[in-house]
């Protein structure tokens, strides 16, 4: 799977940003962690955008939310202190190299932030005089240094800048001789092997063609292929695709489409920017989902071990208690015998006799089947025990104890193993709820992984009202209470969009964004639907409600003389146009969008249109969390296997979202 972006990408990437970024201002900056920055910039209009920086990875504009720091860190300060505010002038790319500066104007002076995209990266604020402010890493290196004060140098030039290669230097690769030629135009035009590949394959050559063996007719055949790749580029030509394997696991994103992956799946995008954000954060969230499901299988993985070496210990002990508890009972068997062969053994070593022969005499006897010797194995004169086997048991006996209380010294062992055991058990069970505790933590940890692998996306502007795409594609926002009502009819409405509320008090302002069409009579429909069903009209649980729509131009602020209008409150002027006994229904459903699973919701002959996958409510007593977990299920039962779990895992607040105030029901 790519890491990091190439100089394919960074060429197509800095043409993208430098039609996006020019005169926005930089308005925060954070440190999302070691490597990665996030830049909140605004335009005109009030135009928004997130630039995300990840050294020795990636730069683009991020439409999804990144968890901020409480804290920023030093570096982050630096930069706050000099770029905030400041605008963004120039986004350029360094030669072809995986190097994109921008140049920032901030209170007179001119910054420059360096972006290194290539080995472990970098990020470097420098000043107009070329010195150093600030880097993300300080090192000493052979060819420059990147410490504070010191003259800012750009890394050497690693191949030749393909843009201002001609035919004849061309001919050069002839002299990489038995090198194949893959390898030797990664590295004679720094392209990587991604796209030295890309160029072969584009020229009908074999991949480990070698370079001595090149015809001229294949160096024209190369050059012409290295040409028609740099077309795309200056022309900026881009057809951004995200390429998948079998799986449907990301595994490569580039600006335009690649001849290595065409029999892959892909999904394209009009944005090479939307391209690399869905690529970079949803691998980047694959991979936090790997590394909590690692984590958690680590940390089972480590208490199973302890409970294998705790259910050993219980396995021995059992063992050991049953084998000391039969050697006392073999004793107390041939009490008589044993304690006769003790007292044999010591009075003959009394008597001057050496073990040797004592042993010797013994063995004899046991020959000639005679009683007590025939239980009689070995002596150890350093421990003082005597070796003896009964009924196929083998055990030692303490020659300076009597019997009996060699008996008694094997039951106290057996006790103390049986002890052993108790707690040995008591251990396992301990370490079996620690096992669920630690599955049922890890779930947790997890899902909430897992959440984050298709939640987080940002919300486009109307996504802060309520809306809905019409059936015919057109957009309608709606008030979610005074505030947004206002700052509807105040900012969003247009002249050609069509002004909605329903025939009573407490009710949404809801607009048809036209963009200069006409509407037809199953948009209005659905307009009016949509401003009855989330008026109070729902919470009083009425069936229906009449609506009506008016032009922009007969909403206003202006209220009659010694009256005044409360915030969210219009007055409308001229002739209504009613839209009567309109029912009260919403549906809630699930569409893929792009990587994602994302809920919709709205009327639904509009829901309807964009999906199969839906649930329609009436109004009702169930209150809005409830509903929204019987949603979920509904939902998840009617989805495919390999995305129900997905579903069983969306938020409740994604589709509470959509619930009208005052609950309802499943209808």
């Amino acid at each position: 799977m790519k890491e990091g972006m190439n100089s394919f990408d960074i060429a197509a990437i800095t043409a993208e940003l430098s039609r996006k970024l020019i005169d926005f201002r930089v308005d925060n900056i954070y440190q999302i962690n070691l490597k990665t920055l996030l830049l909140n910039l605004h335009g005109k209009e009030g135009a928004r955008i997130s630039l995300l920086i990840e050294a020795g990875k990636r730069v683009h504009i991020t439409f999804y939310e990144m968890k901020k720091p409480s804290k920023p860190t030093g570096f982050c300060m630096v930069l706050r202190k000099y770029l905030r505010n400041g605008v963004v002038e120039k986004v350029e790319q360094r030669g072809f190299e995986r190097i994109i500066e921008l140049s920032i104007l901030s209170r007179g002076e001119r910054y420059r932030l360096v972006v290194e995209v290539f080995g472990d990266g970098n990020i470097i604020l420098v000043n107009s005089d070329g010195r150093i402010i600030q880097a993300l890493s300080y090192k000493r290196m052979r060819d420059r240094n990147i410490l504070r004060g010191e003259k800012f140098l750009y890394p050497p030039q690693f191949g030749l800048d393909p843009r201002t290669l001609d035919r004849q230097k061309m001919d050069d690769l002839k002299s990489f001789g038995s090198t194949e030629v893959v390898k030797a135009l990664a590295k004679f035009l720094g392209i990587g092997g991604i796209y030295a590949e890309e160029i072969l394959l584009r020229s009908g050559l074999p991949k480990n063609k070698l370079c001595d063996s090149l015809s001229i007719d294949e160096l024209d055949s190369l050059f012409k292929s290295l040409l028609s790749l740099f077309s795309l580029v200056q022309a900026e030509h881009f057809e951004p695709h995200v390429y998948l394997d079998e799986n449907g696991n990301m595994i490569d994103v580039a600006p335009f489409p690649l001849r290595r992956y065409v029999n892959f799946k892909c999904v394209r995008f009009n944005e090479f920017n939307k391209a690399l954000d869905e690529f970079y954060s949803k691998t980047s969230f694959e991979t936090q989902l790997q590394v909590a499901r690692d984590s958690v299988n680590q940390e089972i993985a480590r208490i199973k071990r302890i409970l294998r070496d705790q259910e050993e210990t219980l396995r021995e002990s059992k063992q050991k208690a049953e084998t000391y508890r039969k050697i006392g009972d073999l004793i107390y068997q041939h009490l008589g015998d044993f304690q006769l062969l003790l007292e044999r053994v010591m009075a003959e070593k009394r008597s001057g006799k050496n073990w040797k022969e004592i042993s010797e005499a013994l063995m004899k006897e046991k020959s000639e089947l005679r009683v007590p010797a025939i239980y009689f194995k070995d002596l150890n004169p350093k421990t003082l025990e005597l070796q003896v086997s009964v009924d196929s048991q083998s055990f030692s006996l303490n020659l300076r104890l009597s019997a009996q209380k060699n008996a008694a010294e094997y039951y106290e062992l057996a006790k103390k193993a049986e002890k052993k055991a108790m707690g040995a058990n008591k251990a396992i069970e301990a370490t079996r709820e620690q096992i669920e505790k630690a599955r049922h933590l890890g779930s947790e940890k997890i899902e909430k992984a897992s959440i984050l692998s298709h939640v987080g996306k940002k919300r486009e502007w109307f996504e802060k009202f309520r809306w809905f795409y019409s059936s015919e594609g057109l957009l309608v926002i709606g008030g979610r209470d005074a505030t947004t009502n206002e700052i509807i009819v105040k900012k969003h409405v247009e002249p050609g969009d069509m002004v909605f509320h329903a025939e009573i008090q407490g009710a949404p302002f809801v607009v048809i964004k036209t963009k200069g069409a006409t509407p037809s009579e199953q948009t209005i429909s659905e307009a009016a639907k949509f401003a009855g069903s989330y008026s109070s009209a729902w919470k009083a649980g009425m069936a229906s409600v009449d609506v009506y729509w008016v032009r922009p131009e007969q909403v206003s602020k202006t209220p009659p003389s010694g009256e005044f209008l409360p915030k969210g409150a219009f007055m409308i002027y001229g002739t209504k146009n009613y839209v009567k006994g309109v029912v009260l229904e919403v549906a809630i459903g699930l569409i893929r969008d792009a990587q994602n699973l994302r809920v919709i919701g709205g009327p639904p002959e509009a829901v309807a249109h964009y999906t199969e996958n839906f649930v329609q409510l009436v109004p009702g007593r169930e209150t809005s969390g409830k509903l929204a977990k019987q949603i979920r299920e509904r939902l998840a039962s009617f989805s495919a296997d390999k995305i129900r779990q997905e579903v069983q895992k969306l938020p409740l607040e994604d589709i509470q979202w959509f619930i009208p105030p005052g609950g309802g029901a499943i209808k």
